[in-house]
């Protein structure tokens, strides 16, 4: 299970005259997990939202699943198996947990050989987040913080993405959830499904990642395996202030 779901090249970002992101390369492959790292303000999530084609001004290659996106809108990535997981949740506020989860379906995929891609049903995700089980007709504005994270994942799981872009998900959640999002992130790995993880946490991103790119000002600064950087007290201090 080898296969390059995505290839970026070159990626550049602004926000107006503001030159955020310049020139990074990166690389994910299927069911591998790659961790952002940096600090505050280091790029991580105006990473992922460009790759999602939510910064309108941007320049660079990307490749998906074998296919040139660069131009594509954000529904077309969307539609080709590419999943995202705002840091600010998104979900719909007066739908139920049953509705939103609904919202998010679309039909299942293929891997670029040509076999199935791993499919997700609302039975599924239960067992994958237990808590949601219990709040099926529940409005999403009536859950906690935690509760609305998970929401998010489960819904963008919903329509059955082969890499899914997962903004900061332990931050500011309760202990006990951001277990759940490790062991979501590693069960999603088993399946052969990519995760790109932006986060701050470094024992969260070392319990799920495989390797891990380091940010610092919009250029990538390290790029190594989740184990050397965890070994590097130089880097880590350097670039990530632990």
């Amino acid at each position: 299970m080898d296969e390059l779901l995505l290839e970026v090249q070159g990626l550049n970002a602004w926000y107006g005259a503001a030159h955020i992101l310049f020139g990074l390369d990166l690389q994910v492959r299927r069911g591998e997990v790659v961790a952002l790292m940096g600090r505050n303000g280091a790029g991580k999530s105006t990473t992922l939202k460009t790759l999602m084609g939510l910064v309108a001004r941007r320049s660079g290659s990307v490749r998906f699943m074998g296919r040139e996106i660069a131009r594509a809108a954000p529904h077309e990535r969307a539609r080709l198996g590419l999943g995202y997981v705002p840091e600010e949740r998104r979900i719909f506020t007066d739908l139920t947990v049953l509705e939103n989860l609904q919202v998010g379906r679309q039909p299942p995929r293929k891997w670029p050989g040509g076999g199935a891609a791993p499919s997700w049903s609302v039975d599924a995700l239960l067992v994958l987040f237990p808590n949601l089980a219990e709040m099926l007709q529940r409005r999403a504005d009536r859950m906690s913080g935690g509760e609305q994270q998970m929401l998010t994942v489960a819904r963008t799981l919903m329509g059955n993405p082969c890499l899914v872009l997962l903004d900061e998900p332990s931050e500011g959640v309760a202990p006990a959830i951001v277990e759940q999002m490790a062991q979501m992130i590693l069960a999603l790995k088993r399946q052969g499904v990519s995760i790109v993880l932006s986060e701050q946490n470094l024992p969260f991103a070392a319990w799920v990642a495989d390797r891990a790119y380091v940010l610092e000002k919009g250029q990538i600064c390290y790029a190594a395996s989740m184990g050397e950087l965890v070994g590097n007290d130089a880097v880590r201090q350097q670039y990530l202030g632990v």
